[in-house]
């Protein structure tokens, strides 16, 4: 027995996704329909970044993923449900923060780990003063600006080099130069 609209039948036409509909509002230059959507979906993207272990940076993956859903207004089509949208997005944020972290996880590893055996070969005992962050403190501000957009911020040389406006040779060789400094700093007593 089915009562009212709610049916199998593949006859009847199923809910319209009003989600789906404010995107294309979106999409048609609509800054409220936008904040709607963000209403609506950002506590359960809060959930969903917490719970995949995003416990202090949820907040900031939340809002990127927002950036990319309003990026790609003019490009949106209606061909799933809205949230399948919002959460393929979400994964990418999530899976891109996961390659940062890696990244700089890597460098301050190999860093750390070259200052070590450098320190146990050549200065016997002495002590390890400076830690990475410490040691990125310490370099020169165009030095450390390329180091942080290539290894905390995941972005590629060539867009280093839009970003800065600077030719691709000067990125890699202020990287170059820039992971030089910090093996230097991080072998200081």
């Amino acid at each position: 027995m089915k009562n009212g609209p709610m049916t199998d039948d593949p006859q009847v036409p199923a809910t319209p996704d009003a989600d789906a509909d404010r995107m294309l509002q979106v999409a048609a230059g609509s800054q409220t329909a936008f904040a709607e959507l963000v209403r609506a979906h950002q506590n359960s993207l809060l959930n969903f970044f917490v719970r995949m272990g995003a416990y202090n940076g949820a907040e900031d993956l939340v809002q990127e993923t927002f950036i990319r859903l309003y990026r790609y207004r003019d490009r949106y089509r209606p061909t799933a449900r809205f949230t399948t949208f919002l959460y393929v997005l979400a994964r990418h944020v999530w899976a891109d923060q996961g390659r940062r972290v890696w990244r700089k996880n890597r460098l301050e590893t190999g860093l750390e780990d070259e200052a070590r055996i450098k320190d146990r070969q050549g200065a016997g005992n002495k002590p390890h003063h400076l830690d990475v962050e410490e040691a990125l403190g310490r370099l020169s501000p165009k030095l450390k600006e390329v180091l942080v957009l290539n290894v905390y911020q995941g972005l590629k040389y060539q867009e280093i080099a839009a970003v800065l406006g600077v030719p691709l040779g000067t990125v890699k060789s202020r990287i170059n130069l820039a992971i030089q400094d910090m093996r230097k700093l991080l072998d200081e007593p």
